[in-house]
C-alpha cells in the first residue's frame, strides 16, 4: 500500500510537476523558507549539479541583517543569487517556491532577483 502524502508534500510535488513540464530545459531557481532563514539555489537538473546559492546564513549577508526572517533579509538574498547566477552564466531559470505560497518572502526574494538580472 501506498504511503500517503502530507498535504505540503502533494503541493510540493505539484508544483514540481508543472515546472518541469514549462522548464524547456532551463535552470531551476529553488527557494526554501524556514521560521529563521531563507536559501536559493540555482539548480541544473540535468546534470544534478547546483551552480549557484545563496542564505541568509551566510557571513556576509549575516553581518548586514537584523534577522533572516523578514523581507528585507529575503531581498539581500535574491539579489545575491542573481549575481551569482548573472556570473556563471545563467540568465533565465524558472522559478520553484517548493511547497511555499508566492507571498512575503517567497515573493521579495524573486522580485529582487527578476531586479537583479535574472528572468523567470
Amino acid at each position: 500500500m501506498a504511503d500517503k502524502l502530507s498535504s505540503t508534500d502533494r503541493r510540493r510535488a505539484r508544483v514540481r510537476r508543472a515546472l518541469r513540464a514549462a522548464a524547456n530545459g532551463r535552470l531551476r531557481l529553488s527557494v526554501h523558507r524556514s521560521s529563521k532563514q531563507i536559501y536559493a539555489q540555482i539548480i541544473d537538473d540535468a546534470q544534478g549539479r547546483t551552480l549557484a546559492h545563496a542564505s541568509t546564513l551566510e557571513k556576509d549577508v549575516r553581518e548586514t541583517i537584523k534577522t533572516g526572517a523578514d523581507i528585507e533579509a529575503a531581498k539581500i538574498v535574491g539579489k545575491l543569487i542573481a549575481e551569482r547566477a548573472v556570473a556563471a552564466g545563467v540568465k533565465e531559470v524558472v522559478f520553484d517556491r517548493g511547497a511555499f505560497i508566492y507571498h512575503g518572502r517567497v515573493r521579495a526574494l524573486a522580485e529582487a532577483a527578476r531586479e537583479s538580472g535574472l528572468s523567470f
